[in-house]
């Protein structure tokens, strides 16, 4: 992927002198990043799908921050003390992390860096992490073992965001390995919570899997633009419009 970065189209031929590796263990390795959106087939090679990427880590902490601290700070008051939560990865499930710091005896299983440390300055809490590589500069981990590890536990809550919705309810991310991971959350907690703001709705992103009204509860900041009225009149009581205080 760093060459495929610097370089933008590579060829399997270029990939295995650098590697050095054979040309079908390349052509393997760039079948896995086709299809996880990372990369795009081109004739003898690749090149970095640029189409959809998401904005940098540092972009999303700073967009809708008082959104996403609405957003955070009611999902921190559903929480107990003693209860095991699942937190994924993300800039506001990572608010969330910061808004539950007076909460004891957490259990927490997480495959975002940010909100563990976030969460390890109560030393009551159990904070559980998968192995893998630590993405940069998000500090999130996204591997078979962050897919297998929300599948070993069950929860009492699980936090999630998403990249996107669609119109039509569905929920969008950035590449597979995520949406395999946001799912395993959803599926083994007993209260799966979305933790949004009104800028994910009609937000673009190639990975679809799951829709918002398989959600136990969808947390957002403000109503989104009309043309999401019929989903959301959908959910009823699933949805709750936390909006923005006033300073």
């Amino acid at each position: 992927m760093q060459l495929t970065r610097q370089m933008k189209i590579v060829s399997v031929e270029l990939l295995a002198e650098k590697l050095a590796v054979s040309g079908q263990t390349i052509r393997r390795d760039i079948n896995h990043l086709c299809d996880d959106n990372q990369l795009r087939r081109r004739h003898g090679g690749a090149e970095l799908f640029e189409q959809q990427l998401n904005t940098t880590y540092q972009q999303r902490s700073t967009t809708n921050l008082d959104g996403k601290r609405a957003v955070a700070v009611n999902a921190a008051k559903k929480i107990p003390d003693n209860a095991t939560i699942f937190v994924s990865i993300g800039t506001t499930p990572m608010m969330v992390a910061e808004a539950l710091r007076d909460k004891k005896h957490l259990t927490i299983v997480t495959n975002n860096l940010n909100a563990a440390m976030a969460l390890s300055h109560e030393i009551t809490n159990r904070i559980i992490l998968p192995g893998g590589e630590m993405r940069l500069p998000d500090r999130d981990i996204q591997s078979e073992e962050a897919v297998s590890i929300f599948s070993n536990y069950r929860a009492d809550f699980g936090i999630f965001g998403v990249a996107g919705i669609a119109e039509d309810g569905a929920m969008l991310d950035f590449h597979n390995s995520e949406v395999r991971t946001r799912e395993a959350i959803r599926q083994n907690c007993r209260t799966s919570i979305l933790v949004t703001d009104s800028s994910k709705f009609g937000r673009s992103a190639p990975a679809v899997g799951g829709h918002i009204s398989q959600v136990d509860q969808v947390l957002v900041d403000c109503m989104p633009e009309k043309n999401f009225s019929p989903i959301l009149n959908s959910l009823h009581d699933q949805i709750e419009i936390v909006g923005v205080p006033h300073l």
